[in-house]
């Protein structure tokens, strides 16, 4: 069996560090979804507007091939302790498949082009999408449910923004007026390396985000130093 994607997403997550685990946590955060050609129909997607949310499936393009581990270590555990690949949702899987569940914001047919834009999604740039299908809340949504190790939303942190990130910010205003409530929510969770974190408070982490460098430290909260321009 072949998989052909049927569309490619994207996001302002320009690398894989400090994408959220998991869909939803940062609502904030929009991405484009766009068909490519031979599913590039509008009928295809007639009564989708009905659904508040879909599924993507789609893979994980950025893990090298054949690196898959029966073993892992999930960031929810602090990376000390090994679960297997089959009760995680670790990128390092046998055939580099995940499936998010994101909120539809609206369906597009401009000029022949069908796209879709979502939101909440926990997808790198440029993300191969196999299948949408929509979200069924009387079947998909199961709150009585056991979630083992991952059963609360995981901690989250204060996020302030230095003087020299506000300025950024109102510099940046005009292109990207919600910058700031999607740091928040993308930085509150904090995506240090569980290994690093409590140790200095003076190192500063970077992450690509849109087309900025964005710079932080860890120090009982969350400080956002600088947002660079690439």
């Amino acid at each position: 069996m072949e998989l052909t994607p049927i569309a490619y997403i994207s996001t302002p997550y320009k690398e894989k560090f400090a994408i959220p685990r998991q869909p939803g946590l940062a609502p904030a955060v929009k991405g484009k979804i766009t068909m490519q050609p031979d599913f590039n129909d509008i009928n295809a997607f007639r009564g989708l507007e009905g659904f508040s949310h879909i599924w993507l499936i789609f893979q994980f393009h950025q893990v090298p091939d054949n690196k898959w581990t029966p073993l892992v270590r999930p960031p929810r555990l602090g990376g000390n302790k090994k679960k297997g690949v089959f009760a995680t949702r670790s990128t390092h899987r046998p055939n580099n498949l995940g499936m998010s569940v994101v909120r539809l914001e609206s369906i597009s047919h401009d000029n022949g082009q069908v796209c879709i834009e979502v939101s909440g999604m926990d997808l790198l740039d440029g993300t191969p999408i196999f299948d949408i299908k929509p979200y069924i809340q009387y079947v998909d949504s199961l709150p009585t449910a056991q979630s083992d190790f991952a059963q609360q939303p995981p901690m989250q942190l204060a996020v302030e923004f230095s003087e020299q990130a506000q300025r950024a910010l109102a510099r940046h205003s005009e292109h990207y007026p919600d910058l700031e409530q999607e740091l928040t929510q993308i930085l509150s969770f904090n995506p240090c390396p569980a290994y690093q974190q409590d140790k200095d408070e003076q190192r500063i982490y970077g992450v690509r985000l849109y087309d900025f460098n964005v710079k932080w430290r860890l120090c009982g909260h969350i400080e956002v130093c600088d947002i660079e321009t690439v």
